[in-house]
Order: C-alpha cells, then sequence, then structure tokens
C-alpha cells in the first residue's frame, strides 16, 4: 500500500507512487482473490455450508420472551471486553476451556494482529439459572472512537450493556462516550470493575469515580478479573437481575431489524436480525421494507458463536438470516424484514453515520478497476458508515472518494481490502469536509444550493466566489493525570482549541472538555497526546457541526506544474508551516531525476515555501 503526504504512517509520497507505477505496467497485476476455502485458513472461520458440521437444531420456543436478555459489552479500547467476552462464552458451554481462547469473537485478521475490536460480534449463549434455562445475547463491540457507529448499532437490538471499566486506568475518554450512547438509548447499565487481579488495582477509586462521573452507587459495580476468570459468573447472574426481557409480542406480524450484514460468494448476503415482532422460518417468504423485493428464507439460525440453525426465530431473539440476497446492495444496514403480504410500520432504523475523514483510493493499476470496485462493495456492506463516491485523476486515473469516521477507521478498511480482498490501492492524503457559502445567483443556481459542501481539496472554491467558509468542529472529551494538564493545555491551544470545561473526576484525574476544528486533530493529534501524557491521556470525540474560518487553499507546484493530488485547505495562519513541511516531505521522498526539481507551495500567484531537489549525478550514481 502507498500512500501520499501526512502523517508518518504513509509509507511514500504519491510522486514516488507515480514513478514506480510506470515500471510495474509491464509486470501482472496483483494475486487474483483468494478462493472462499483459502482465505478462511488464515482469515475468518469457514463458513461452509456442510451438513456434516452442523449440530442437530435447536428449538427457539423453549426460551420465552421473559427468559430473553439482550445485552452488549462496552469499554475504553484495552479495558478487558474481548477477554470477558471469552470467559462468558466458556461459561455457558458455547467454547471448551482451553488456553488459546483468546479474542474468540475478534474473527477478523486485522483484530487479531492489532489487538482491538473492529466489529461488533454476537453470540447466543445458553445459562441456566434458579432451574430456568436462559438465552443471552451477547453482543460484544469496539472500543475505539473510530468505530462509535458499530456501538450505536449494536446497542439498538440490547436492553442493557455491561460497562467495563480498567481497575488500574479508571474512566477513560470512550468510557465516558459509550455511557451516554447507552443513557440517551435508556439502557439498563451495569458497571464491570475488570482486571482486579492487576498489581496496581485499586477498584475503590474506580467505584468513587463511577459514582461521581455516571451517578451509579458504587454498591452496584461488579468486580472481576475476566483474565483469571474471577467472579465472572456473577456477571451472567446480574445480566438475568438487572437487564429486562425485551418488550416484544410474538403474537403481531413479523418486524426485523438488520443490525449487521456480510457476504459470503456462495449464499449470498448473510443478515444478522433482532425480531422485534413475530416469528420467522426457513420457507417464508419476507420483503425488504428499503427495496420492496420479495425473498424466500432460506436458513435462519444463532451464532453461538458460530452459525448455528434452528428451526424459527422469534421475537426477542437476535440471529442470522439468509434469504438469497445476491446483491451487496439489497441488504441495506437498518431495514426492516416483515412477511409478504403482511405489511408493518418500519422500524426506525439508524442516524445515517458522518464521515469525518476523506481520502482519495485508487488502483495500483487500472485493469485492476473492476475487481476493487467490487471488493470495495462487499466491505461497505460489512462496514456501512464507509461513503463511496466515484472520483478520477489525471495522475491516477478512475477511482473513488471515501468518507471514514477517523484515522484508525480509514487504516483498518485500507488492511481488511488488502487481507480479505488480496487489493493493493493507492491512498491520498486524509482531508475533512469543508462547506463554503456561496456568493452570487449565478452560483446558487448553478450549484443548486446556497451552502457547498466540498470533499475534494482540488475543488475548493476561490474567496471571490462565497461569502464565507466553514470547517468542521468536533466536542472533544480528554480524560489525564493531572500533572500533565498544562502541557495538554499548550498542545490544544496550538490546535487553535476552545476549553468548554474542566473537572476534576477523582483526586488526581482531570477531564477537560474543548471544541476543536477537526483537521487540526485528524492526522496527528492523538499521537502527540500519548506522547505528551506517557500513555496516560485519552482521547475521545463528537461531532459539533461547523463554524467560520479564514482558510486558504494551498497548492503544490513541481517545476511550475500545480500537482492537484496534492492540493491542501489549510487555516491562514497555519499556511507557512504546512507548506513548508509539505515542500520538504517531498525533496526527501521523490525520486531524483537527471534534472533540478523545483518544490514550492503557493497560495494562489504567491509562493510562501520552496525547496529544490538536486538533480542526480550519473557518475556517482553509476
Amino acid at each position: 500500500m502507498w500512500m501520499l503526504a501526512g502523517q508518518g504512517c504513509w509509507r511514500r509520497s504519491a510522486l514516488a507512487a507515480w514513478a514506480t507505477r510506470a515500471a510495474r505496467r509491464g509486470l501482472p497485476g496483483p494475486r487474483p482473490a483468494p478462493t472462499r476455502g483459502a482465505a478462511a485458513e488464515s482469515k475468518t472461520p469457514d463458513r461452509s455450508y456442510s451438513s456434516a458440521d452442523r449440530k442437530e437444531k435447536i428449538d427457539m420456543s423453549r426460551f420465552p420472551v421473559e427468559n430473553t436478555r439482550n445485552f452488549s459489552i462496552i469499554a475504553h479500547v484495552d479495558h478487558g471486553k474481548s477477554t470477558l467476552a471469552d470467559r462468558l462464552l466458556e461459561l455457558t458451554g458455547a467454547i471448551d476451556k482451553t488456553k488459546n481462547n483468546k479474542q474468540v469473537l475478534d474473527k477478523l485478521q486485522v483484530e487479531r494482529e492489532r489487538g482491538i475490536t473492529v466489529k461488533a460480534q454476537t453470540a447466543s449463549l445458553f445459562y441456566d439459572y434458579e432451574g430456568k434455562q436462559y438465552l443471552l445475547n451477547l453482543i460484544d463491540t469496539p472500543g475505539h472512537v473510530d468505530f462509535s457507529y458499530e456501538v450505536s448499532r449494536s446497542l439498538s437490538a440490547c436492553q442493557g450493556v455491561l460497562l467495563v471499566v480498567d481497575a488500574n486506568e479508571g474512566i477513560q475518554a470512550q468510557t465516558v462516550a459509550n455511557f451516554f450512547l447507552a443513557f440517551e438509548a435508556q439502557l439498563s447499565v451495569i458497571p464491570v470493575i475488570n482486571k482486579i487481579d492487576l498489581k496496581n488495582a485499586d477498584p475503590e477509586r474506580v467505584e468513587k469515580q463511577i459514582e461521581k462521573v455516571f451517578d451509579i452507587p458504587s454498591d452496584e459495580c461488579i468486580k472481576i478479573s475476566a483474565k483469571l476468570g474471577t467472579n465472572v459468573e456473577s456477571v451472567l447472574q446480574a445480566v438475568i437481575k438487572r437487564i429486562p426481557p425485551p418488550k416484544v409480542h410474538r403474537k403481531n406480524p413479523l418486524r426485523a431489524l438488520v443490525f449487521d450484514s456480510t457476504f459470503d460468494q456462495y449464499r449470498g448476503v448473510i443478515a444478522n436480525v433482532a425480531l422485534f415482532d413475530g416469528v420467522v422460518s426457513k420457507g417464508d417468504k419476507i420483503v425488504s421494507a428499503h427495496t420492496q423485493k420479495t425473498y424466500e428464507v432460506n436458513e435462519v439460525g444463532v451464532l453461538n458463536p458460530n452459525e448455528q440453525p434452528t428451526h424459527k426465530l422469534y421475537a426477542g431473539q437476535v440471529g442470522y438470516l439468509i434469504a438469497g440476497m445476491k446483491d451487496v446492495t439489497e441488504a441495506q444496514i437498518g431495514d426492516t424484514l416483515y412477511l409478504h403480504k403482511q405489511p408493518v410500520e418500519p422500524l426506525p432504523g439508524f442516524k445515517s453515520a458522518k464521515p469525518m475523514v476523506f481520502a482519495g483510493m485508487y488502483p495500483i493499476d487500472q485493469s485492476e478497476y473492476n475487481n476493487l470496485k467490487s471488493a470495495i462493495e462487499k466491505l461497505t456492506l460489512n462496514d456501512s458508515s464507509v461513503t463511496v463516491h466515484r472520483d478520477s485523476s489525471l495522475a491516477l486515473g478512475a477511482g473513488w472518494r471515501l468518507g471514514f469516521l477517523g484515522l484508525l477507521h480509514m487504516e483498518v478498511f485500507n488492511q481488511r481490502l488488502e487481507q480479505e480482498y488480496n487489493a493493493s490501492v493507492i491512498l491520498t492524503t486524509p482531508t475533512v469536509p469543508y462547506k463554503a457559502v456561496l456568493s452570487s445567483a449565478k452560483l446558487i443556481k448553478e450549484y443548486r444550493e446556497k451552502e457547498i459542501t466540498i470533499i475534494n481539496p482540488a475543488q475548493f472554491p476561490d474567496k471571490s466566489k462565497v461569502t464565507e467558509y466553514l470547517e468542521p468542529i468536533v466536542l472533544g472529551t480528554i480524560i489525564t493525570p493531572d500533572e500533565y494538564t498544562g502541557k495538554i493545555m499548550m498542545l490544544c491551544q496550538a490546535r487553535r482549541a476552545v476549553q468548554k470545561n474542566m473537572m476534576y473526576i477523582d483526586q488526581n484525574r482531570i477531564m477537560l472538555k474543548y471544541l476543536f476544528p477537526l483537521n487540526e486533530i485528524v492526522v496527528d493529534f492523538y499521537d502527540s497526546l500519548k506522547s505528551l501524557s506517557s500513555g496516560y491521556a485519552s482521547f475521545d470525540y463528537e461531532d459539533a457541526g461547523y463554524q467560520t474560518a479564514e482558510l486558504v487553499k494551498m497548492d503544490i507546484l513541481l517545476n511550475g506544474n500545480i500537482v492537484e493530488e496534492l492540493v491542501t485547505v489549510v487555516h491562514k495562519d497555519k499556511a507557512y508551516s504546512a507548506g513548508k513541511a509539505i515542500c520538504e516531505r517531498l525533496k526527501d521522498s521523490l525520486p531524483r531525476q537527471l534534472f533540478e526539481i523545483a518544490i514550492q507551495a503557493a497560495l494562489g500567484s504567491k509562493i510562501i515555501a520552496r525547496e529544490t531537489q538536486n538533480c542526480c549525478d550519473l557518475r556517482t550514481s553509476t
């Protein structure tokens, strides 16, 4: 993978990619995507439709609504969600107790490599308590801010959550964000203090933090060690006692919410559904409220954690459904499914995700365009928070401009393309969506709106055409030990942030709230924050709209020619430093030629920074 100028993770500049690309034209393109069987050996667990692997079908009618619980596990990154999920699966007999049970629900290769959860995963657990058998539907969710859309979707299928907090680290920024997601959805919250086996664990301090920040009595906290399995059984009992059963009606016509989906090349779309009303079984004819297409159900079942077919699924239960949807556009996340000739009022669905970062994506070789298009369609079915717009470039050819929820989201998406579909791409510099208010009636008529959104910096309108520019802002939450407060405040001020609030959550931890321009934090703010605080500070942000800003379009010129792919939008006060930094990076990364290359940054006709790359000497190079 090659990426253009940006933070340290970009490997080469675009121009280095272009120079090498000419040489690649004579070479064969990327290898074809592996077959399903080959991919399964090294990536996701095999889902082949083999009757030899299937157990006897479970009768789901044995679980009445009052014996059903739907819950999620939410937490900050690395507070032990996946480990707790592993112990719950072991306790209920879903998996065997072995030392190899680590991140069982993290099925993607990228999740295991990075040690983070990217996709929410579902598992149906069967648990006997006080003479009754309960069906507990568990959804393990991601913890990073870039995947908060996965969390909000998962919560729509739940009635309660386990809020996991590290006994050593205490409340972190994403803990606060996830709590309020659950609070707004009016879900029951069970606080779980994990890692009490650690040497520096202080569960009493964390109890006080939870009581102060979330107003949850300390005696409601459950102290566990998910790694050792200490007191984990009390978590299952608390789920039964404290989380209410779903409010559903099994006698009403079918109403099922599609909250996630994946694509199988043999069976088509596999939809994860939560049933709010009615019953669905194999052979039923169902209709999509979004497309109005009719399908016949081929298979229904639960995830335990692998696919386990059942005779039927009943209201209040969470499972999967296969109905011969062959096109990835047919299974919209948030769609409502109902029985043929029994139409119902569609469920509200989900608030659409708002992309915060945009980047251009192009195939390394244009002959791979159709393969890459198919791979992106299948991956966006599984990750519906990514937006896709067709784009083209003089240097890079036909491609797309993709919108992501953050930089990590973009990196993970690209890594999944490589690992799951064997696709190599060129990614451009990440940018944020700006807005411009047009000044003349002629322009408003041309664009058909007064306020336009710019996701490609090359299309940034000239100042003479607009009355004002608007940039996106976010409300950031920083939680840090108090000894780093001064350094962090200076960092925030340097990023044009405005302080909104500051409070102590205990004797030595502070929560700061700032309004940030999004383009100031999207690339390297998180790394700088971790570096300044020795890794102790945590950061989370949420969309806060737009504000007026003095923005300028900065062109990058090579020997007097504008390179459209390197155009950037910057704040007027930071134009010089940004231009100088890009020129210096390009000087180091461009392949040397037999002539000098003048690298310039310009605002309109005014040159604000310049670097010169000297020509290579043939005598020394040979």
